[in-house]
């Protein structure tokens, strides 16, 4: 067998090194879930880790965390190398910030950066962005009409001076949340995982003999960008529209977009798109990128790994002001809101230039209330309890409805997209807070029929346990604006929020839930894709048998006729399809 060229040789050894840095920041990702106290990060995954050069150009991101965190983040170096150059940093040194107009947009994502050293020089930046279960203020909702209500702003400081951590700053996190052992032990993991991810490195540095990531990342940037321009350049050139009408708080929003493809990449212009909203359900232009970018790339080249060479070719704009791009001051708490209907905006611009189609739209913004209890609610405590035994604490859900049919595929039910965090547990929140899930299953009947099912959503009924009341800060989108199907496919199910006695409740803002009372979330479905009348009447059957669809669904929506034994009743079905 002939010898390899060493061109060749250079080419393979090259992606190996890029799929062990892979490996390396999976690794840093891993150490975080493994070491931090919330369940919004350890239980849900939340999060995103990173590895840089020494210019702020992220290399590799680990597979663990939202595109929300991971594209945010991709842009969020950069602006800690401003204010402190990497010429400046020492080993064991760490740098954090909250600010949401510089990393993923809202007080409650904390950011990390920590310098990466080998043999002394300094060779890169380890990154990574968590949730944290409260951040004080007004907590996570939409309630706050300015920035300033909706938490404690850290600006982008030393978390730690060579291994000396700034305890200054953490007596002022301590101070100013309602979760400080929590909040506080997330922040050392931060830490803790940055420093782990540099282990790994330099041990890959000392086993592939490179002194440095400086020839290896500009390969990864050049062959990313490079691939991610190929695959957009073999789409039809031309611009394409779509637009998307959404609940918002008090009234409703327009999302509009035009997606022009040409040989330079990919450019999304939301001109036309509402203005900013009064309330905390506003979208910082970084976030905005984040999702469009994510939307861009699962359709156009999911196979090119996410760094700064593939993000580089799609760009955005969204005029000053807009709800895609608010201005400092405004809040911005509740921004995933708006900013994860991005990627199915996005989608429905490429539905025309993508052969075969693309996914419906699905439910898609996460239904994630912040939970909360203690002495503010003790109006609402029953006669005769003592207020002072009400626990103060504060946790959050993380929950989703169905999302859009794929062409060739049912969508997936309960399945967070776009955001990918996992949902938490019920005996993990029941463990950390007096909560109690006294219901969680699929919602029937909610996927949009179609050729292709949408996803189904979910049904949830919580409340405090005994006599103890909760305030949840909701989040619910397409309550008023449920998913769209899609070449011919129904739309899914709009989501409702009440109470189980029927007391009228808000989908947005501070809602409380008496004592011994129930919280009832009947999340969205998703699209379907396609004419219902051609699914196969086999597949409509096995629906119906698993409970996912009603025999009246079956009828009046797939025209199939299933009889009280669940077989299908060829003749009946046959006259209803023709009809």
């Amino acid at each position: 067998m002939p010898a390899l060229p060493n061109a060749a040789l250079a080419q393979i050894h090259g992606q190996i090194m890029w799929n062990r840095l892979i490996a390396v920041v999976e690794e840093q990702a891993q150490c975080m879930i493994r070491t931090a106290f919330s369940t919004s990060v350890r239980e849900a995954g939340d999060l995103s880790a990173g590895v840089f050069d020494r210019h702020g150009r992220m290399l590799a991101q680990a597979v663990t965390g939202t595109p929300g965190h991971v594209n945010s983040m991709a842009n969020a170096v950069k602006h800690f190398l401003d204010v402190y150059p990497l010429a400046t940093m020492k080993p064991g040194d760490h740098y954090i910030t909250n600010d949401p107009w510089l990393t993923s947009g809202h007080l409650h994502d904390i950011t990390v950066v920590t310098p990466s050293f080998y043999r002394g020089e300094a060779i890169g930046l380890f990154a990574n962005t968590i949730h944290v279960v409260d951040i004080g203020g007004l907590g996570m909702g939409p309630d706050g009409r300015q920035v300033f209500e909706e938490g404690l702003a850290i600006p982008i400081m030393p978390l730690a001076r060579e291994g000396v951590m700034n305890e200054d700053l953490l007596r002022m996190v301590r101070a100013n949340v309602r979760e400080p052992l929590q909040v506080e032990g997330d922040i050392y993991a931060c830490a803790a995982c940055n420093d782990e991810g540099s282990r790994r490195l330099v041990e890959m540095m000392d086993e592939f003999e490179i002194a440095n990531l400086d020839r290896l990342g500009d390969n990864i940037v050049e062959a990313s960008r490079e691939a991610t321009l190929s695959r957009i350049r073999a789409l039809p050139h031309g611009t394409y529209r779509n637009s998307m009408t959404l609940d918002g708080y008090d009234k409703p929003l327009l999302l509009n977009a035009a997606l022009t493809i040409s040989d330079q990449g990919i450019h999304v212009d939301f001109a036309g798109t509402s203005p900013a909203s009064a309330y905390g359900i506003n979208v910082v232009y970084n976030y905005c990128l984040a999702y469009t970018a994510f939307g861009v790339k699962c359709l156009v080249a999911p196979d090119v790994p996410n760094n700064a060479g593939s993000l580089a070719p799609i760009t955005i704009a969204a005029p000053d002001g807009c709800v895609l791009n608010a201005r400092r001051p405004w809040p911005v708490a509740a921004r995933h809101t708006v900013g994860q209907m991005l990627p199915d905006v996005v989608f429905g611009c490429l539905h025309e230039v993508i052969a075969g189609g693309v996914p419906a739209e699905g439910a898609s913004s996460l239904w994630n209330p912040q939970i909360f209890g203690g002495g503010s609610l003790v109006d609402e405590v029953e006669a005769g309890t003592d207020a002072n035994l009400l626990q103060d604490f504060s946790t959050v859900i993380f929950h989703c409805g169905g999302s859009g049919a794929r062409p060739g595929k049912d969508g997936l039910s309960a399945t967070a997209f776009p955001s990918g965090v996992r949902t938490i547990p019920v005996e993990a929140t029941e463990s950390v807070a007096p909560v109690v899930f006294y219901r969680r299953e699929f919602r029937d009947g909610s996927g949009g029929a179609g050729q292709q099912r949408g996803g189904l959503g979910q049904v949830i009924e919580l409340g405090g346990s005994g006599a103890t009341p909760i305030a949840l800060l909701c989040n619910c989108e397409r309550v008023n604006n449920p998913a769209r199907g899609r070449d011919g496919g129904k739309s899914g199910s709009a989501g409702t929020v009440t109470l189980r006695s029927g007391r009228p409740i808000r989908p947005k803002g501070r809602q409380t839930v008496p004592p011994r009372d129930a919280i009832r979330l009947e999340l969205p479905g998703g699209g379907g894709f396609g004419d219902p009348r051609a699914r196969d009447p086999e597949r409509v059957r096995d629906d119906v048998l698993d409970g996912l669809i009603t025999l009246a669904q079956a009828r009046g929506d797939y025209g199939v006729v299933i009889d009280e034994a669940g077989e299908i009743d060829r003749a009946a079905t046959t006259r209803v399809r023709a009809s």
